[in-house]
């Protein structure tokens, strides 16, 4: 199964203090376990939501919003896409990650056969 683990914005993106060389030493070390044990299909960091549009549908309008969005905490700054047997695998890895106060959330993806 394929999972997303969705990185929450959070105040990690509005500060400009980038990782210390040792968090981000870490960081690497256990994003290649993930890569070398098959894990990672992909991954990315986001631009803050103040860089974001959101397109609002209702009917046949459409609606550009500009960002920034209220609500950071609940905004997605970065993700993964996991190849995993299963919710707990994805769980046990995610547990192993070298991050102190952030939060993250894994789903699903649907897929559907045949299309």
């Amino acid at each position: 199964m394929r999972v997303l683990i969705l990185a929450k914005e959070g105040d990690q993106s509005a500060s400009a203090t980038p990782p210390t060389p040792e968090a981000m030493a870490e960081f690497q070390r256990f994003n290649q376990e993930l890569v070398k044990a098959g894990v990672v299909i992909g991954d990315g960091r986001l631009y803050p939501s103040s860089q974001g549009k959101r397109v609002r549908f209702d009917g046949k309008k459409r609606t550009v919003i500009d960002g920034p969005f209220a609500e950071t905490k609940e905004l997605v700054g970065g993700y993964w896409l996991w190849q995993v047997r299963s919710m707990d695998e994805a769980v046990e890895w995610l547990k192993r990650a070298p991050f102190d106060g952030h939060t993250f959330e894994i789903r699903q993806v649907f897929e559907t056969d045949g299309m």
